[in-house]
């Protein structure tokens, strides 16, 4: 039964930390000030809070889109057999942003009430009117144009489409993988094995650019295989970035050594949050005072929580 708790549970995730590394005044909007922000009798700025951590970007918008309609097309291919063209799968993508941007030019209201059903971009948000930018526009057109073929054409999809040997494991579920007592959450964009050559495979879609972060996530992937299902040997897994952007399957075979540097950075990364914490036991924060803002004027103009540091 759903509990309504003074503070959130604790738990660690990559994007936790990279937030928290980012700046300590967002990480506390984002995972303190905005919860319970959805109850009817909440504070004004924790309701405030939480409708600001609902705002996405053009950019994370579509990435969400890409990687809905890849989950549809793969989970409609398992028990079809059928796989759209490439045409198709552009004209749906195209038919979500315009509906996001319906959202936002036209349903403040509705996301003020609802923010987690209703989409609110933040460059029309925080924009000095009822447009996106054009540069941004023409950027994502770019995107549309070739993510959509470059999956069809990915490794993983072809794979999947003429392998005998495949057999399908899990797809887009929020998992969670325990180190020692500690929760941490992870997301598999697809699971599958290779009974063939007794290889497991994660398969982890990319439609922005390569990022430092990316071995870290795929050694949080591997760790969470080693815990959940029968691998033999690490060298089975195979882990592989599918760069939609770019058309590229980057494929990485982990070892001992770099799962204990993920371990050691998450106990770093706790150990760090813990500082913030007026109690542990109950993952209570501090004043938010105490949670500096960055000195990155930039990032702050990009920030979901820009009007709560700066009225």
């Amino acid at each position: 039964m759903f509990e309504i708790k003074t503070y959130p549970d604790f738990s660690w995730s990559l994007s936790r930390h990279k937030t928290l590394m980012h700046c300590a005044r967002q990480y506390a909007h984002q995972y303190y000030t905005s919860h319970n922000g959805w109850l009817k009798n909440a504070e004004p700025l924790s309701k405030q809070a939480y409708r600001l951590k609902n705002l996405t970007n053009l950019e994370m918008f579509f990435g969400s889109i890409v990687h809905d309609l890849i989950e549809n097309v793969i989970d409609n291919y398992l028990n079809t057999g059928w796989i759209p063209p490439e045409d198709e799968l552009r004209g749906r993508i195209r038919t979500s942003l315009n509906e996001g941007f319906v959202d936002s030019t036209r349903r403040m209201e509705a996301w003020k009430q609802k923010p987690k059903k209703t989409t609110m971009f933040h460059e029309i948000y925080y924009g000095s009117s009822n447009q996106l930018p054009e540069g941004k526009v023409e950027k994502i057109k770019g995107r549309m144009q070739t993510t959509a073929g470059h999956f069809l054409n990915s490794r993983t999809m072809q794979e999947l489409a003429y392998n005998e040997n495949i057999e399908f494991l899990e797809s887009e579920k929020f998992r969670i993988l325990y180190v020692g007592r500690l929760k941490v959450f992870v997301v598999l964009d697809l699971l599958y094995k290779d009974t063939e050559r007794n290889k497991w495979i994660i398969a982890d879609w990319k439609t922005g650019k390569k990022s430092e972060e990316d071995p870290y996530q795929l050694a949080l992937y591997a760790l969470y295989l080693l815990e959940n299902y029968e691998v033999d040997n690490l060298e089975d897994i195979i882990i592989r970035n599918e760069y939609l952007l770019e058309g590229e399957a980057v494929e990485h075979q982990l070892d001992h050594v770099t799962l204990e540097k993920v371990q050691e950075l998450i106990g770093s990364s706790v150990e760090r949050m813990t500082e913030y914490l007026e109690s542990p036991v109950d993952n209570q924060p501090l004043p938010l005072e105490q949670f500096p803002q960055t000195n990155d004027e930039r990032a702050c103009r990009v920030c979901n929580f820009y009007e709560l540091c700066f009225s």
